[in-house]
């Protein structure tokens, strides 16, 4: 046990800090179009002049150099776009910088992984804790050149970071690449280009407080008009006062629609953007706003009352209800889902799973133990090797998009969800749960028995069934399990209590609740040692 890592105490996971809703804008006409992408395609322009200098600042960038970039905007198109661009701006290049943290610690890994297997002897074989050296001599080879490769890749990485230098593609550095591989894309060079251009355009904005209807920018009536504050360059084609363009279309939520409503009636900050799927030649309107934070549930009252746990698979969900001792309660469920197909597809199925797992926690009032998974470090090839397989397996489990759709979900239906240490719950699961829980009538699988695993860790139990295994035979050959009370423990000389129900043959009536009741049976020094069919010893004085 000595090699076993520290396990990290479970925990109630905080819920959600915002809301994002999406409906289409139907209706729209052809001028309302023409509007719309010549608004974001000068919007978009200068969100990326502004990106640029952003970047080239650097880690000098402060306050006044903000300020900076805004005035310059401003005389551009307006003050309010200019205060959502440069907040954009920002945004994205500090989620630039968290991205090349990530990058430069993925390497560092790669890099000690290659000089520990690179140290061993051709053949070594690992331990658990260890990887051991490499099969053949030109995969050593081979290996020792991809670390050199690595470390001149890592420089690269620690000198720009240094400097403040990142590397950002707005619109995305996949459809980028995606222009050099147009027919393996079944893309034509001009529809490639309108999707440039769409994911390039730029009509968000964001919330202020006190303002009409949460948003000046672009706005929305409870009513479902929409309308946007035109750039200066393109004032004239206003079709309302103050330089606003009211479009044809109007708008509703379906969904959190009420809540919407209440926010723009009170004057409540909403950030909304307006964005075109070129595909489908549909254009969408989100809004979002955060919510303020709110007390989580104590975890000894998420527990209470037994909980469900849940193993997440690449394909499916293995669920199983404990109750609040530990045991599981009836039979195992499976929540399956598709992870093929388009992102949509692969959403729908993930929220699918989902509400059918938390459908089934409300009707019995539960929480939901579920892992604590970051395959971050894992999915490097230099940590598996050629097991190609297993990489595929792991880099294919929805986890960040489960843990984000499960707290929101979960939110609104009032579960509490608990994370876990993922450590040793598949194997400890398997070992001490999947057998005995395994009969004529029901197969236990390796994720059913890890779901109860760890539903105990959730619970604060350990995962193995008891604490030493039970004596082959009746004898004290063994010794007593570790479970049993120790002398002088309180109520150990007590009685056992009547269980009711059918009484086995081997109890007598008025026999069962004194079986612990030391008098009542034969041992030494027991006054059941002076029965009448006892003999007693001869006094030594005769």
């Amino acid at each position: 046990m000595g090699g076993l890592r520290e396990m990290a105490a479970p925990f109630v996971v905080p819920g959600r800090s915002g809301v994002a809703i999406r409906t289409r804008l139907k209706g729209l006409s052809a001028e309302d179009e023409k509007v719309l992408r010549l608004v974001g395609d000068l919007l978009g322009a200068l969100a990326s002049r502004d990106l640029k200098a952003r970047c080239a600042a650097g880690m000098e960038h402060d306050a006044e150099r903000w300020a900076e970039r805004k005035r310059t905007l401003t005389k551009q198109s307006s003050s309010r776009w200019a205060g959502a661009i440069t907040k954009a701006t920002h945004d994205q290049w500090a989620l630039a910088r968290r991205g090349q943290l990530a990058h430069i610690q993925s390497l560092q890994a790669g890099i000690e992984t290659i000089t520990h297997r690179l140290s061993r002897s051709i053949g070594e074989k690992g331990t658990k804790q260890a990887p051991g050296g490499y099969r053949t001599r030109q995969e050593w080879f081979a290996k020792s050149r991809r670390l050199r490769v690595l470390e001149d890749r890592l420089d690269t990485a620690r000198a720009d970071r240094e400097a403040g230098v990142v590397h950002v593609v707005r619109g995305g550095k996949r459809l980028l690449n995606t222009r050099h591989n147009l027919q393996e894309a079944e893309l034509t060079e001009q529809e490639w280009r309108r999707r440039w251009q769409a994911g390039r355009r730029f009509l968000q904005a964001d919330g202020e407080s006190g303002k009409r209807y949460g948003n000046e920018t672009i706005r929305v009536t409870p009513d479902g008009e929409v309308s946007l504050k035109l750039p200066a360059p393109l004032a004239h084609l206003a079709n309302a006062p103050h330089g606003r363009y009211v479009l044809t279309a109007r708008v509703s939520f379906a969904h959190r629609g009420e809540q919407w409503a209440d926010r723009v009636t009170a004057d409540q900050a909403v950030a909304y953007r307006i964005h075109e799927d070129v595909q489908r030649g549909r254009w969408y309107l989100s809004a979002s706003w955060t919510l303020p934070p709110v007390q989580t549930v104590p975890l000894e009252a998420a527990r209470a009352h037994g909980l469900i746990g849940v193993d997440t698979n690449a394909d499916h969900l293995a669920a199983w209800r404990l109750d609040e001792h530990g045991n599981p309660v009836g039979a195992p469920f499976q929540f399956g889902y598709d992870l093929s197909g388009t992102a949509s597809h692969r959403d729908a199925q993930v929220r699918h799973a989902l509400i059918r797992l938390l459908h089934w926690a409300a009707r019995r009032g539960l929480s939901i133990a579920i892992e604590d998974l970051d395959f971050t470090a894992e999915k490097t090839r230099e940590k598996h090797g050629g097991r190609k397989r297993f990489r595929k397996l792991i880099s294919g489990m929805p986890v960040g998009r489960l843990r984000a759709r499960l707290v929101s979900m979960a939110a609104e239906l009032g579960i509490a969800i608990l994370a876990v240490d993922p450590a040793y719950t598949s194997k400890w699961g398997a070992q001490h749960w999947q057998k005995p829980l395994t009969g004529k009538t029901r197969k236990t699988s390796r994720h059913d028995a890890a779901a109860v695993a760890i539903g105990r860790r959730a619970l604060g139990y350990p995962i193995r069934r008891r604490t030493a295994p039970p004596p082959a035979h009746r004898s004290d050959e063994q010794g007593h399990r570790t479970v049993q009370a120790r002398p002088g423990a309180p109520g150990r000389e007590g009685n056992r209590p009547r269980i009711p129900g059918p009484r086995p043959r081997s109890v007598r009536a008025g026999r069962g609740e004194n079986a612990v009741d030391q008098n009542a049976q034969h041992r030494s020094g027991r006054s059941a040692e002076h029965e009448f069919w006892q003999q007693d010893s001869l006094p030594l004085s005769l």
